[in-house]
């Protein structure tokens, strides 16, 4: 699948620029203007659903209008193949893994046969993530430049499937992760780039009260009583579980609903196990609403995060967390885990409120629910964070950097 055209309404940089101002829109022109009519191609796992394809989906049409010609693929494989690679993923931030040659064998077979049905022309060629890695098999000779975008946490990787995809990051000439600790040791350049949100995307753009309104009164929440929420693909890394059962401790002590919302990705085969497993936890709870939400709901995750009190991201193992930029930009003060990128987010006690269990969520959010002036400073401080380091201008900067200074060094 290729996608030339994002499946969204195109915002021209012009409208960045009463967010931003004008010298920095500026500078970006000036810097892509050195790469004009120069071929990127992206590839990735999904085309829908998870935070790669957003980004994908607002980066394509602002490197269209600063002159490069960008062209975004998607892979296509079995329900076996996103198998192995779910549990790849969990390998990779620190799961255990059970190691079978068949598995191996199954990620060779979909990334040859992507390698086959793909085209790699471009100058420039990013892979996202482990799903695709392979693909730099297509690379016969040292043309153009390839670079491996992981969003995955590899700060404690499985070693046995690290030891089976390291030989092929070695293959390309950089690797670009979301934070620090994720880095390892390898003999290419390592770049830091954090992921970012569009700030006039469906998702994140200013909404009226009324539509917040229509959205919360039609899943049945009430938005007269406090509303704490997580928005996560259901998943046992993001821990929905535990979000439950703090808010349980809340419960006891304070009256507050719990809106746990996601959905499932194209390459996560998980997702409806997981819901029925947090199902079974909230126990019918009135005040706990499960909403599985299909991957269109962009407004109605606006709207439930607008229309929260606290939002939480509780994760286990944790890329960079963009629901946590998404709740930042909003100015909802977060309680989260101090997991992965989220620490370069929620700053403790700056920009947000970092726990490492469920009792200390549970204390937190206790302590905002109590504390309404500081939850209001927080968010706002947190807007600030997220204006300056993690909106979808600064993510296109970032990617025009790595390209000259690829070209510089080849």
């Amino acid at each position: 699948m290729t996608l030339t055209k994002p499946d969204t309404h195109v915002i021209s940089l012009d409208a960045y620029v009463p967010l931003l101002g004008a010298p920095e829109i500026d500078e970006l022109r000036v810097l892509a203007a050195q790469l004009s009519g120069r071929t990127v191609q992206m590839v990735n796992s999904t085309a829908m659903g998870g935070g790669v394809a957003e980004i994908l989906n607002r980066l394509i049409p602002l490197m269209q209008e600063l002159g490069l010609r960008p062209r975004w693929d998607v892979i296509t494989g079995g329900e076996d193949f996103f198998e192995v690679t779910k549990a790849f993923h969990n390998a990779l931030h620190g799961g255990p893994y059970q190691a079978r040659k068949e598995n191996f064998e199954v990620f060779l077979a979909t990334n040859e046969m992507n390698r086959q049905r793909l085209q790699f022309d471009c100058e420039f060629t990013v892979i996202h993530d482990p799903q695709p890695l392979a693909l730099i098999e297509a690379r016969t000779r040292q043309e153009g430049h390839w670079l491996w975008r992981c969003h995955i946490d590899l700060s404690k990787p499985n070693a046995e499937v690290w030891g089976f995809l390291r030989p092929f990051v070695y293959r390309y000439d950089g690797a670009l992760f979301s934070s620090p600790e994720f880095a390892r040791q390898l003999p290419i350049p390592q770049y830091l780039s954090y992921p970012c949100i569009d700030p006039l995307s469906e998702k994140n753009v200013d909404l009226d009260p009324a539509v917040i309104q229509e959205v919360v009164e039609r899943f049945g929440i009430d938005p007269s009583r406090p509303i704490i929420t997580q928005i996560s693909r259901f998943d046992r890394l993001k821990d929905p579980i535990g979000v439950v059962r703090a808010y349980k401790i809340v419960r006891r002590y304070m009256d507050c609903q719990l809106v746990l919302a996601g959905g499932s990705a194209d390459d996560d085969p998980e997702g409806e196990i997981v819901l029925e497993e947090v199902r079974r936890e909230a126990k019918e709870d009135p005040d706990i609403h499960l909403l599985n939400l299909p991957p269109w709901s962009a407004t109605e995750i606006n709207a439930l995060q607008r229309a929260s009190t606290i939002i939480v991201q509780k994760s286990l193992r944790e890329g960079f967390g963009l629901t946590v930029t998404e709740a930042l930009w909003k100015k909802k003060p977060v309680v989260a885990s101090s997991v992965g990128g989220i620490p370069a987010q929620v700053i403790h006690k700056h920009t947000g409120l970092l726990v490492h269990s469920v009792e200390g969520a549970a204390y937190q959010i206790r302590y905002l629910l109590s504390n309404p002036a500081l939850a209001q400073k927080l968010g706002e401080q947190g807007h600030d964070h997220v204006r300056e380091n993690f909106l979808i201008t600064t993510n296109v900067k970032r990617y025009i950097t790595i390209f000259l200074h690829s070209m510089q060094h080849s």
